[in-house]
């Protein structure tokens, strides 16, 4: 029964993720805004409710370490999917065909994970009220990026301006409408997923701590996987490497809105120090793709660019040392 609940919430966060990319594809040109702010900024949103659903979930279930594990798993798997793309995808290469400004999002997301991982290791016990000081610089943080994303949007919406929109753009309205549809569709979908997993995940026998960054960060990445795929599908190619760029600051972002939902102090301060290794990989993959992005290099090991072969060993290797050191959830 598990298996049958898993397969059927997964389906419908499929026909989702479609319906968010296309919808997405609509609002980029319909807006004027483009392709790189609609993925960084509205898909990520979008596609992120799986991974802040699933961390309120967890500590419904007293785990905050597994929680955070959701987000700091989720962060690689998005870089690992955007090295993947990036070596399967031959007719264009993502990271040498997408706008340079893509280095925005990429440099927000190193930011944010490289403060999370300081303000763990910190365990500063400033609060204000219900909420840690660290969770509210990480909030604000994440809108003083959205604000420079706009900022460089007006150059990218200029040369999208340019372009005849086709005829058959269906109009606005029906864009945000589906994008609408596509939201409801996950927010429905993604709780019968992820308990079916987290059961999956239990009769399997794996540890907590190895669920939060491993498979249950890979369920709750489907979104941004197929959205993904979809958007590359539809040649939308600044939307899908936005989208991946955005997911990990916007995961950010929820893992200190979630301190609004922890009750028993500075939730960044209930997070183990056996997360931190994954924290580490995700900056350190995440890093890698933007170098990716801003050097351009056309450096090949065997019939892999070296940034892709790079991002996917290292989340083959990093999945590998997690599991060996036995992470607590």
């Amino acid at each position: 029964m598990i298996w049958l609940t898993f397969a059927v919430s997964a389906a419908v966060i499929v026909i989702a993720a479609h319906m968010l990319a296309s919808a997405g594809d609509v609002i980029a040109v319909r807006t004027r805004f483009g392709g790189m702010f609609v993925g960084t900024m509205l898909l990520a949103l979008a596609t992120s409710l799986p991974e802040l659903l699933t961390m309120i979930a967890a500590l419904g279930e007293d785990l905050p370490s597994m929680a955070a594990g959701n987000i700091f798993g989720s962060c690689m798997f998005n870089m690992f999917l955007l090295g993947l793309l990036d070596a399967t995808h031959r007719k264009v290469r993502l990271l040498r065909h997408v706008q340079f400004a893509h280095a925005i999002g990429g440099t927000m997301a190193v930011l944010m994970i490289g403060a999370t991982i300081f303000f763990i290791m910190a365990d500063l016990p400033w609060s204000f009220g219900p909420l840690g000081l660290d969770s509210l610089i990480l909030m604000a943080g994440y809108l003083l990026g959205v604000k420079l994303l706009s900022g460089a949007r007006p150059s990218e919406a200029a040369g999208e301006a340019a372009k005849h929109i086709p005829a058959d753009m269906p109009p606005l309205w029906r864009g945000a409408l589906g994008f609408a549809a596509g939201c409801a569709l996950l927010l429905i979908a993604t709780p019968p997923m992820v308990r079916s997993a987290a059961d999956i995940a239990v009769a399997t026998g794996v540890g907590a701590g190895f669920i939060g960054a491993f498979a249950v960060a890979i369920v709750t990445s489907l979104p941004e996987a197929v959205t993904t795929l979809a958007a590359i599908r539809i040649g939308a190619y600044d939307m899908a490497v936005g989208n991946l760029y955005g997911s990990n600051v916007f995961n950010i972002f929820a893992l200190a809105f979630t301190d609004f939902f922890y009750l028993d102090g500075r939730f960044l301060g209930a997070i183990d120090d056996h997360m931190l290794l994954a924290a580490m990989l995700g900056l350190l993959m995440t890093a890698l793709g933007l170098l990716g992005n801003v050097s351009r290099l056309e450096k090949r090991v065997g019939p892999l660019e070296v940034d892709a072969a790079l991002l996917i060993t290292v989340y083959g290797l990093g999945m590998a040392l997690l599991y060996s050191r036995g992470m607590v959830g």
